[in-house]
């Protein structure tokens, strides 16, 4: 393993990781995975320049991931990106960073990940029948009770982003936080 991916392990997960018992089990293993995908995109926005903009575009693009997994998080990061025009993203950056990556330790519930999906299914409720909207919201209490997997409210949604296309929606890291061919998310 190269030292920048075994870095980015350590950043994710802490000192330890490779004895970490809980990779076996999936959500903890899509959760960590979810939260390399971030650290990687991170340093990547770190090597093609942190200005105010690209820090913006960056939480942007999260959004909906983080208010997942912390929507008390969600808020307060917003909070500190709303003052970006007082501070500089090279001192500012840093500690999103590190306050997102807190975040995402915490585990996203059934509750949370309903509370995103309706919100996400609002930006076609005027692009879609009333009969899809019902289908979506009726798929999306169904994972709430746990009577349906998250792939389920997530297929539909990626299907509207693919037949309405909303460049905000679509650029949503949530949607497919990691590669689609690890299908991680399935059984969720």
């Amino acid at each position: 393993m190269s030292s920048r991916c075994a870095h980015s392990l350590t950043i994710v997960m802490g000192d330890g990781w490779q004895d970490e018992p809980r990779l076996g089990d999936l959500v903890f293993r899509a959760d960590t995975l979810t939260r390399i995908q971030v650290c990687a995109a991170w340093q990547h926005r770190l090597e093609t320049g942190l200005n105010r903009r690209a820090l913006t575009d960056f939480h942007a693009r999260h959004k909906y991931l983080l208010m997942a997994h912390n929507p008390v998080q969600y808020k307060v990061l917003g909070k500190l990106l709303a003052t970006l025009h007082q501070n500089d993203p090279a001192e500012l950056g840093p500690r999103y960073f590190r306050a997102l990556m807190s975040a995402l330790q915490q585990q996203a519930t059934r509750g949370t990940h309903a509370n995103v999906l309706q919100h996400l299914s609002g930006y076609f409720k005027h692009r879609i029948s009333r009969e899809d909207k019902q289908y979506l919201h009726r798929a999306i209490e169904q994972y709430r009770q746990g009577l349906a997997p998250l792939r389920v409210p997530l297929s539909l949604l990626r299907h509207h982003v693919r037949h309405h296309p909303d460049p905000y929606v679509a650029q949503q890291v949530y949607l497919q936080p990691h590669p689609e061919h690890l299908s991680l998310r399935k059984a969720m």
